[in-house]
């Protein structure tokens, strides 16, 4: 409403109105109010939508309250109130640990160090981190404005302002047509002061010169991306960061996690397959180790479903992480002797293993991947084979062991000891669900020339099986995150862009497979649902979350998923496409008309006298840049984003079609003005007959160059939207006659405006004669004809050397 624009508008249409020319004043600011009007409305409607949405991510808090946990809104957490935390889940307020509980935490947005800290009873946490690994309760003690992180980002926060790439160019377009217009109204004034023109003349003219800022662009463009993440929430993505919806049309490569995103992570035991040891006895320790674990994740309560056992003490634990892929608990408990097992297979490993008592386990016990537990086996252990095999059937494979020795996990308070010498005692199979409509949006995605990766924490043959049943290339290469290790910074890069399956990937792998795409200039989008996925999201381009994935993802991510399904991401990405090419669309409209228009007025301006009126340039504007572009932006197709630069793409657009309308429009308003060049050219002429003579023939040769540009002006809309290959240039026609209709419809609105004196005289027109539209009709025909053959001919880019089709 009070852009400086908008401003300087204001302040010269009341310097119109005191001066007596009200009608002058009252056209172009009710175009800019029109803007300002709409822009606003559809603002607030969006955001108002969007807020509802937004509900659905905000963070909840588990709080344990009349002894049992409940699930609250953040706003309802007073102090003193105990809150439960387990993997993934946000700390939402400030308080301190309490009980046994043990987790690790990670406080990079607070610190910037990745390092995960580990807390136990007595030990602070704070706000805007969150538990990675284990669980714990702790006590809620600062709140709201008192919380560590909101103390610490409060002036930060409220001077964050991020543009989009596109916004960003835009924004410099708009600076540029500010020096320009500022420059032309010095020039005007210095020389209104020199020739003593009258002050009401100099002010009208510098109302149209201020006309050559696009009022509001900047602002249409944010307006159409709310309004774009509005249509995309209703399909079942919530945008939360408004650049998202242009990464979405700019994605080359898209990284899905397995877990989570391309299953549905609801795992069911298929199988456990016992190593050395009988299939009860094998049962009896896995139920009782998964039963005595203090954290959980979805592999152990699916194992403790199938399998319940009893909780017994553990005197150590190490809880599962995506880094080290394995969860350890260690146990004291007292041995009853140890028994012969006669149906044990030997497989180069004795068979007779001791066995704890019913209800008693000893020793350190692991539960993990296989191939990161395998370097950790006593040597010349076996699995026989039957983990490979699940493997390749689709199946997660976790590996069981022990050692006998109830050896502590823990180097002090912090570092884990990994342990030595396993002994294994069985394999588990666990299946998991594909999600619904997977195979449908991967090969959406192969269709529209995305590079797909698949990148997950489990087994590579695994993930590969997966994604074959979802429609993943089978030819695609796998690489495990074991091999990875052993490569340099640079065959990373080479292997991010080869291999399309990544298993056993940590975290801080995923990472670097992220970077490393980007270092290949890829656009890159990632998708997750755990906490292992946030440092990649964060990498990535665009982020996008599951709904039921962890707090800590979706608040990282810039897309949340509220149907937790995927497959609404090539509608989004659509959705992106076409909001930007309506973008653009719009952009050459405007770009066009701001050049010839500051054309004319330089070119017209020194041979003769100023070309427009106020009331004319107010009718200019509305019917070549506002109708068209709201409706251009409204009816725009999806389309790739080209690379490049957009403002190269769209100048090279408005350049040939500005220069050709300020060559014509030069030369019909000279023509019109020729009895004033008679008069000039005879050298008797007075002064005042000059005068005299300008003042007939000036506003007839405005109304025909207005006139002439308003039918080039809407023929622009032709060019932008071509309805068939005549109008496509170097384009290919849309196919949608839509914009050809509504340019029809302003043309019969501009004839209106030409024969019924009543509107020719409200936009400051003169009367003119068939002959003279016929006139204005002839060079616009001249024009299309011009502007055809400069773009074919490519003769813009000849020119400045940058065509790259030679």
């Amino acid at each position: 409403m009070f852009s400086f624009v908008n401003n300087v508008f204001y302040v010269l249409c009341l310097l119109l109105v005191l001066l007596g020319r009200p009608f002058d004043a009252i056209l172009p600011m009710a175009v800019v109010l029109a803007n300002v009007a709409v822009s606003v409305f559809q603002e607030i409607r969006a955001k108002r939508k969007l807020d509802e949405i937004a509900l659905l991510t905000r963070p909840t808090a588990k709080v344990v309250r009349d002894g049992s946990e409940q699930d609250v809104d953040p706003g309802e957490i007073v102090r003193g109130d105990l809150l439960v935390l387990g993997p993934g889940d946000q700390i939402v307020v400030d308080g301190t640990v309490v009980g046994d509980g043990t987790m690790e935490v990670d406080e990079s947005q607070l610190t910037g160090e990745s390092d995960l800290v580990r807390k136990r009873a007595g030990d602070e946490v704070f706000s805007s981190s969150f538990c990675v690994t284990g669980s714990a309760r702790y006590e809620a003690q600062r709140i709201g404005a008192d919380s560590f992180a909101n103390r610490v980002t409060a002036g930060a926060r409220a001077e964050r302002h991020m543009l989009t790439p596109l916004q960003r160019e835009i924004n410099g377009m708009i600076r540029l047509m500010l020096l320009v217009a500022g420059f032309l109204m010095v020039v005007l004034t210095v020389s209104a002061v020199a020739y003593r023109q009258a002050f009401v003349e100099l002010v009208e003219n510098l109302v149209v010169v201020i006309g050559l800022v696009p009022q509001g662009l900047l602002l249409a463009i944010v307006i159409a991306y709310a309004l774009g993440a509005v249509r995309v929430a209703g399909q079942g993505a919530l945008v939360q960061q408004t650049n998202a919806i242009e990464s979405l049309s700019n994605v080359d490569t898209f990284c899905l996690d397995k877990t989570g995103t391309l299953t549905t992570n609801r795992l069911q035991v298929h199988d456990i397959h016992p190593v050395g040891i009988s299939r009860d006895d094998l049962q009896r320790r896995l139920s009782g180790f998964v039963a005595s674990a203090t954290t959980s994740n979805k592999t152990s309560e699916a194992i403790a479903q199938a399998l319940p056992g009893q909780k017994q003490p553990a005197i150590d634990e190490v809880p599962f992480s995506s880094a080290r892929k394995w969860s350890a608990l260690v146990f004291d408990g007292q041995e009853e002797g140890s028994h012969e097992n006669p149906t044990a297979a030997t497989d180069g490993i004795s068979p007779h293993l001791p066995s704890p008592a019913p209800h008693s386990l000893r020793g350190v016990y692991v539960l993990g991947a296989p191939e990161m537990l395998r370097p950790h086996l006593q040597k010349g252990a076996d699995l026989d084979g039957q983990g490979e095999k699940w493997a390749a059937d689709g199946l997660r494979v976790l590996l069981f062991a022990y050692q006998p020795e109830p050896v502590p996990l823990h180097y002090g308070a912090e570092q884990v000891r990994e342990p030595q010498g396993l002994v294994p005692l069985g394999l588990v199979g666990l299946t998991d669900e594909l999600r619904s409509r997977a195979y449908e949006t991967l090969t959406a995605f192969a269709q529209e020339g995305v590079d797909l990766k698949i990148i997950s924490g489990d087994n590579p043959e695994t993930v590969k099986a997966l994604a074959v049943q979802a429609g993943f290339d089978p030819r695609a290469q796998l690489i495990s995150g074991p091999e990875l290790d052993r490569l340099d910074d640079g065959q990373i890069v080479t292997a991010a862009a080869e291999y399309g399956v990544f298993g056993r990937i940590t975290p801080q792998q995923k990472e670097r497979l992220v970077q490393a795409l980007h270092g290949q200039g890829r656009y890159v989008a990632m998708t997750g649902d755990g906490v292992n996925d946030v440092l990649s999201l964060k990498q990535a381009d665009l982020g996008i979350a599951m709904q039921s994935g962890s707090q800590a993802t979706r608040g990282v991510a810039d897309i949340v998923l509220t149907n937790d399904s995927f497959a609404v991401l090539p509608h989004a990405i659509t959705e992106g496409q076409r909001i930007i090419a309506g973008m653009q669309n719009v952009l050459k409209l405007f770009l066009s008309r701001t050049f010839f228009v500051a054309l004319l007025i330089i070119a017209i301006g020194i041979v003769i006298d100023f070309p427009f009126s106020p009331r004319q340039s107010a009718l200019l504007s509305f019917l070549t840049a506002g109708v068209p572009a709201v409706a251009l932006a409204a009816w725009a197709r999806p389309k790739r984003a080209a690379r490049g630069s957009t403002l190269g793409r769209i100048a090279s657009f408005a350049a040939p079609a500005g220069l050709a309308v300020t060559l014509i429009g030069l030369l019909l308003f000279v023509g019109y003005s020729l009895p004033v060049f008679g008069l000039f050219a005879s050298g008797s002429a007075t002064v005042d007959e000059i005068n005299a003579a300008l003042k007939d023939t000036l506003p007839r040769a405005q109304t025909v160059l207005t006139y002439f540009l308003a039918v080039c002006g809407l023929l622009l809309v032709m060019f932008v939207e071509p309805p068939s290959r005549f109008w496509a240039g170097n384009d290919e026609p849309s196919g949608d006659r839509r914009p050809t209709w509504l340019t029809i419809a302003l043309l019969v609105g501009v004839l209106l405006i030409a024969f019924v004196p009543a509107l020719s005289e409200l936009f400051d027109l003169r009367p003119v004669a068939a002959l003279d539209m016929a006139v204005v009709g002839l060079a616009a025909a001249v024009w299309v004809f011009l502007v055809r053959w400069a773009w074919n001919r490519r003769l813009l880019e000849r020119f400045l050397g940058t065509d790259s089709t030679r």
